[in-house]
């Protein structure tokens, strides 16, 4: 049997052992499957439920897998049943068949399957960890999937809803490349974070006693410091879609239509919630109060801090995140809105030195650190990391997958002539 058909024969019993395991374990749930099967069983949708009994038919491997015949690639299998009427494929005896899987080569495809992973845990075969394939699964409710369902009958209401949509950015939580594991934050970063997800356990504990004041951040701080990376990484570490409103886009659209957008965008969020809100370039706000004299601009910031005020993590799952590179231009009206002001300050050498080991820490990369880290004196966090992919550049280019001392002083180079490029602007 070719490579080809080995694989084609593990996915088949994959999803025959899953449908297997689900029907006759009752607390197997749809964030027990993984991604690849969820469509196949049935899950899809913001308010879909899981279904049993899961019946695999050779009309529906057929139809989501483009495997015509499914039966035929199985009929020697010992552990296979096929019922000719419904054409119709279920699992004989499901502890033999599961120790075939292993044998065949199916450990790699149980990692990364909940359900089949809690089988093998339970029932002792092989070394198998639910919640290390949970990890790796993620959640149902996490997926672009799932958002674009929930997102769908609130566009669907109105063309005024479909116009605060277009304005936005929305991201799924699995979707997010950040995360926290590969973030260098300070001392005062993680602290918030752990505020936040304290607050986000005992939501109910602070409703019950009306402590509503919680859950607005203001990011500040210069450029490529990480205030976009860790709204995001947050995103996926709450299991929480993160929205994103870009104040200059917004207000470059029909002026009159501007402050019932920043309405619809807080209404938005409030029925997608729990969310993040993230809104950068804060500062516009102030550029807007300080230098427009158009009556239309300074209702629609007078209803951005309107619906600021009126928006509550504790009460309706909304986190809002303000970021702006000019603190200073803020005023106070601006600055009460928050009650929670996160620096993000330019890395000192020590921080440096761990982004750029964070960075590089899926290559092969022969350097000192804590040199490089030296003489990047006045890099951002952004800095380093296109620093990096420009030795990475460097070292492809002459047909190298690991990163020398020499590639990393090409890349430090680059962005230094970068520097000096843009100080004579």
């Amino acid at each position: 049997m070719s490579d080809d058909a080995d694989s084609m024969v593990l996915d088949l019993m994959e999803i025959l052992l899953t449908a297997a395991v689900a029907n006759e374990y009752p607390e197997i749930s749809k964030n027990d499957l993984p991604q690849k099967l969820r469509k196949i069983t049935g899950v899809s949708g913001a308010a879909s439920e899981f279904k049993r009994p899961l019946v695999i038919s050779e009309g529906l491997l057929e139809r989501e897998m483009g495997v015509s015949g499914a039966y035929g690639h199985l009929r020697t299998n010992p552990f296979v049943d096929y019922d000719e009427f419904g054409q119709r494929l279920s699992i004989t005896t499901l502890a033999p068949a599961m120790q075939w899987f292993v044998k065949k080569g199916g450990k790699k495809s149980i990692e990364q399957n909940p359900a089949l992973a809690q089988y093998a845990e339970k029932n002792n075969i092989g070394t198998f960890s639910y919640q290390d394939a949970l990890k790796k699964t993620g959640r149902f409710e996490d997926s672009v999937e799932y958002i674009e369902a929930k997102i769908a009958p609130i566009v669907a209401e109105s063309e005024e809803m479909r116009n605060a949509r277009d304005l936005i950015i929305i991201y799924a939580p699995d979707e997010m490349e950040f995360s926290m594991d590969n973030l260098v934050c300070t001392r005062g970063q993680m602290d918030t974070i752990k505020k936040i997800d304290v607050a986000l356990k005992n939501r109910d504990f602070l409703r019950d006693h009306r402590i509503y004041e919680f859950g607005k951040l203001l990011f500040v701080g210069p450029p490529g410091t990480g205030k976009t990376s860790l709204a995001l990484a947050l995103s996926r570490e709450l299991h929480m879609p993160l929205l994103e409103v870009r104040l200059a886009m917004i207000t470059s659209q029909y002026l009159g239509e501007t402050s019932k957008n920043i309405d619809r965008i807080f209404e938005l969020a409030r029925r997608l919630a729990p969310c993040i809100l993230f809104i950068d370039e804060f500062d516009f706000v102030a550029k807007s109060r300080l230098t427009d004299d158009n009556a239309a601009m300074k209702r629609a910031v007078n209803m951005l801090l309107k619906n600021i005020d009126m928006v509550s993590f504790v009460k309706n799952g909304v986190l809002l995140i303000g970021a702006t590179n000019h603190p200073a231009l803020l005023d106070e009206a601006a600055w009460r809105r928050f009650d929670d002001v996160v620096e993000f300050p330019m890395p000192d050498q020590v921080m440096r030195g761990n982004i750029l080991r964070a960075v590089t820490s899926l290559i092969e990369c022969e350097c000192d650190f804590d040199s490089v880290a030296e003489e990047t004196e006045g890099f951002s966090g952004a800095d380093l990391r296109m620093m990096v992919k420009e030795a990475i550049m460097s070292a492809l280019t002459d047909n190298r997958h690991k990163v020398t001392a020499e590639d990393i002083e090409v890349g430090m180079q680059n962005l230094k002539n970068r520097h000096i490029i843009r100080s004579n602007i």
